[in-house]
């Protein structure tokens, strides 16, 4: 049975923010790895059609995915507009039987846009009950069971109170950066939009002051952190600190 790890996010380049360094991690140890969006992005920009735009980020997400094995996916749901609903969830469940994750990482519980806490709730349901035979006509895998689930940093790393952010497990990710870097630069629809409008790679520079703020608080030069969702039924151990103890507290 191969380890498999899930990173299911609202929008292509969440994932590269939150979490790309440690899926790099996992990748070097043998992991499969799928990153999701539940949208194709199809309000990030200001000149094209949601079409266009729709194309444009989701071959983004796929070439970023590809720089470390992984393979991408998109719900389809549309940007601004995420729900839980009986149509977005089903397609969720869909999702965890065909990829049948041990380790899933999404957005906070709380967080500032509708759309991460919408997914991270469509996670929590559909990890919870894809393993059941009769919830999805996709085939159940034998070994499917409720996995890991962690939660990444709320944007900026405060909570919806604007205070700082818990701290669960942090990773290291100092070797991998750059490698995390270039795939953030996969999204260059974003990257470009942003530059022209600040003036400056204010993309890339807002993840690296990120991940070096969690690094500071692991006592190295970039970090992630990651909560894990422990509720009755989920797995109870540390299984990123079991993966990277010495790097994690």
């Amino acid at each position: 049975m191969k380890n498999v790890v899930l990173a299911l996010m609202a929008h292509p380049d969440d994932a590269e923010f939150l979490c790309a360094g440690t899926l790099i991690r996992l990748a070097g140890l043998g992991w499969e790895v799928h990153i999701a969006t539940a949208t194709p992005g199809d309000c990030g920009t200001m000149v094209h059609t949601r079409w266009e735009i729709a194309s444009i980020r989701t071959r983004e997400g796929a070439k970023a995915a590809k720089l470390i094995g992984a393979t991408y996916h998109c719900l389809d749901e549309r940007d601004g507009m995420v729900v839980f609903d009986k149509s977005s969830l089903g397609k969720t469940i869909d999702l965890f039987r065909r990829v049948t994750p041990q380790l899933v990482f999404t957005h906070p519980i709380r967080d500032y846009m509708m759309d991460h806490e919408q997914v991270s709730q469509l996670v929590r349901a559909a990890s919870f009950v894809f393993g059941a035979p009769n919830v999805s006509q996709v085939p159940r895998a034998p070994h499917a069971a409720v996995p890991h689930v962690y939660f990444g940093d709320p944007v900026e790393g405060i909570d919806d109170h604007g205070r700082p952010a818990e701290i669960g497990t942090l990773v290291d990710i100092s070797k991998q950066i750059k490698l995390k870097t270039r795939m953030l630069a996969c999204h260059a629809s974003q990257r470009e939009w942003l530059r022209a409008h600040h003036g400056i790679d204010e993309y890339v520079d807002a993840m690296k002051r990120r991940s070096a703020a969690r690094g500071k608080d692991l006592g190295v030069t970039y970090a992630e952190n990651f909560v894990q969702y422990r509720p009755h039924s989920y797995p109870a151990d540390d299984l990123l600190g079991r993966l990277f103890g010495k790097e994690s507290k």
